[in-house]
């Protein structure tokens, strides 16, 4: 994925504990708003392919309900396994 800026909603249609997901340039993105600051992160779980969106939000984690694996919103980075960076 590119990192240039792709206009793909307004602040207004992500409430703030909400998520959203987005495609760019073919890809799903999981986007969220956590106390007014916005996070975009692919949506599929490292581990076999789960979808984020579909996980529980628990401050600035996701958790998989596949498999319980976390992610961080903030950087995408995997915190729980069983994903893989």
């Amino acid at each position: 994925m590119s990192s240039r800026f792709v206009h793909v909603a307004n602040i207004n249609e992500i409430k703030d504990g909400e998520m959203k997901v987005v495609e760019v340039d073919g890809e799903q993105v999981y986007m969220v708003n956590i106390k007014g600051r916005f996070y975009a992160i692919n949506n599929i779980c490292t581990h076999e392919g789960g979808p984020l969106n579909e996980g529980i939000l628990d401050g600035y984690e996701i958790e998989c309900l596949w498999h319980s694996a976390h992610f961080d919103v903030k950087t995408g980075e995997v915190k729980s396994s069983p994903a893989i960076s």
